[in-house]
């Protein structure tokens, strides 16, 4: 389960891969339909998802550790590492201008990545485990904001938030150019073919990122926006 070397056979779209996904989606909708059932275990499920968050982070890096496989590049900088710090500090600290940040990039971009996921390990070894909890969590926890904590976007907060994504991802840009990382995949795609393998190289990657960035901006606000509105 903790092997280096074993399970390493992922299939894109396995039985495990697709049941994975369907519980997630079920976890949101039951989290939904039964909102008003779960607000007097509101703070049980806040403290679950902080834990859940904390816990797959930190054991990722021990994991790394001692299996004496860590290296600069395993440094927290990715947008899930970004997420999962941002939603840690709401959990402890309210604020509605870095919930903003979270929603756009803590809701579609997990989900993206968990149908087609940036990992090479089969369930049920540890990888395949954290990736899939990991993931999940973070747009369980946009959710609970929502939900339980009254958070609300306006829609100016879709050109702030993708200006203020583009600022964090200047320094990380030239950090991996010192580092010959790949923090927030701005140097290239994945390894492992995922929806970035589409995007083309050089200039053209990075247009379109930015362009399919502020899209899914846009994408995540719609639902958001129409239900403000009628509320």
């Amino acid at each position: 389960m903790f092997s280096v070397t074993e399970m390493q056979d992922f299939t894109f779209l396995s039985v495990t891969h697709i049941v994975t996904i369907i519980l997630f989606f079920m976890t949101c909708f039951l989290l939904v339909y039964f909102r008003k059932n779960l607000i007097p275990h509101q703070n049980m499920l806040k403290w679950t998802l902080f834990f859940i968050l904390i816990t797959c982070e930190v054991s990722y890096h021990l994991w790394l550790v001692l299996t004496r496989q860590w290296e600069v590049a395993d440094l927290p900088l990715q947008l899930c590492s970004l997420s999962t710090f941002l939603s840690l500090y709401l959990f402890l600290k309210p604020n509605q201008k870095v919930f903003h940040l979270l929603f756009f990039i803590g809701l579609i971009p997990p989900i993206l990545s968990m149908v087609t996921p940036d990992i090479v390990y089969q369930f049920p070894h540890y990888r395949f485990l954290k990736y899939f909890l990991h993931h999940s969590a973070i747009p369980l926890a946009v959710l609970y904001f929502i939900l339980f904590e009254g958070y609300r976007v306006p829609k100016k907060a879709i050109f702030t938030s993708f200006i203020t994504l583009n600022i964090i991802a200047v320094p990380i840009f030239v950090l991996n150019k010192l580092l010959g990382t790949n923090f927030f995949f701005l140097a290239s795609p994945s390894e492992v073919k995922t929806l970035l393998s589409f995007f083309g190289n050089g200039i053209t990657y990075y247009i379109n990122l930015e362009i399919v960035g502020f899209l899914v901006f846009i994408i995540t606000y719609i639902p958001r926006g129409i239900l403000q509105k009628k509320s």
